[in-house]
């Protein structure tokens, strides 16, 4: 029996320095999304957050409507938006617009988010994530089930809405997170759990009520190369660049207590990368996706914050000359 798994790409359009215009940034990656398809990429996933001077994606579902008029198959997915800043209503709306622009090939993954300075401005309170996203989850439940929506809670009142127009195809909701609760949370509510770095497939699984109808996107960090030690040294202040915004951010505790990297190589090898060659690409792969038949996606940074998308090009398509076809035939993955 073949299984299904996409194999994708991950975007956050971060310009540091802007050392290229967004308009070329931008259009080039368009670009790259487009040629990944042909190379047998399946799914393609957008990231968000605000205020950052690097320009990380504010605005991921305009540029996923980008993606959906010029592919033809893949499916677009958020890894992830922030439910707890947004309006659930507004939300389901652009949401559903995307799965009828391309056919229901859009997935929703939202998460709690973690930076004061975005909650500070959107008007909510860090304390409240939890109960913002339970809330949200359910009135975009609503919203897109044809029925008027009605919703009285902490956070949220709606009475007796009609969101329309109803998508044939409802987006699934994907949910992640790094915390056993948040990742609780979404084997209790999300259609499947957003990872990273390979955290929390265990705690996800023992905590579905029926493990075999359990979905997980794999987020990869590795860094996938014929020579990934020089390709580290060639990336490696693109690589130490994106770990430390995140530790700065608090994305693995207060900042005051997580330490910034001091270079690319600690980074690297104390952080959430990986470096592969092809061959220990694919046993790594083989043994992640036969230990959890739960994934149904893995996908890959493009290319790292600051890094030409010409160079991401070329690991990109040595992952999918070299790595996935043998992962596919391991697995009987259909192509």
């Amino acid at each position: 029996m073949s299984r299904s798994v996409n194999f994708g790409l991950w975007y956050d359009f971060r310009n540091p320095q802007e050392n290229r215009s967004f308009e070329t940034l931008y259009r080039e990656s368009l670009d790259q999304i487009v040629w990944a398809e042909t190379l047998g990429f399946g799914s393609v996933w957008l990231t968000e957050h605000h205020f950052c001077d690097d320009g990380y994606t504010p605005s991921p579902l305009v540029i996923a409507a980008a993606i959906g008029e010029r592919t033809q198959r893949l499916r677009i997915g958020t890894n992830l938006m922030l439910l707890p800043l947004a309006d659930p209503i507004r939300l389901a709306e652009d949401a559903a617009t995307l799965s009828i622009l391309t056919s229901g090939r859009f997935d929703l993954g939202v998460g709690l988010g973690y930076r004061e300075l975005e909650f500070d401005y959107f008007g909510r309170k860090l304390v409240n994530r939890p109960s913002l996203m339970e809330e949200g989850i359910d009135i975009l439940r609503q919203a897109w089930s044809g029925n008027r929506v009605s919703h009285s809670g902490k956070r949220f009142n709606v009475d007796n809405l009609q969101v329309s127009p109803t998508p044939h195809t409802a987006p699934r909701i994907f949910m992640g997170g790094m915390s056993p609760p948040a990742i609780e949370r979404a084997a209790r509510l999300g259609d499947g759990f957003l990872s990273t770095g390979g955290i929390g497939h265990d705690v996800y699984v023992d905590a579905l009520a029926k493990p075999s109808q359990g979905a997980i996107c794999a987020g990869n960090w590795a860094i996938i190369s014929a020579d990934p030690e020089r390709e580290a040294a060639h990336v490696g202040e693109h690589v130490l660049y994106q770990t430390n915004q995140y530790v700065s951010w608090g994305a693995f505790g207060p900042p005051d207590e997580v330490p910034a990297f001091p270079d690319a190589q600690s980074a690297i090898r104390d952080g959430l990368y990986e470096l592969w060659d092809a061959q220990l690409a694919i046993s790594s792969l083989t043994e992640m996706l036969r230990e959890y038949p739960q994934i149904v996606d893995v996908h890959f940074w493009a290319q790292f914050p600051g890094e030409s998308v010409a160079s991401g090009s070329r690991r990109i398509e040595y992952i999918a000359n070299q790595v996935l076809p043998v992962v596919r035939k391991n697995l009987a993955i259909d192509p």
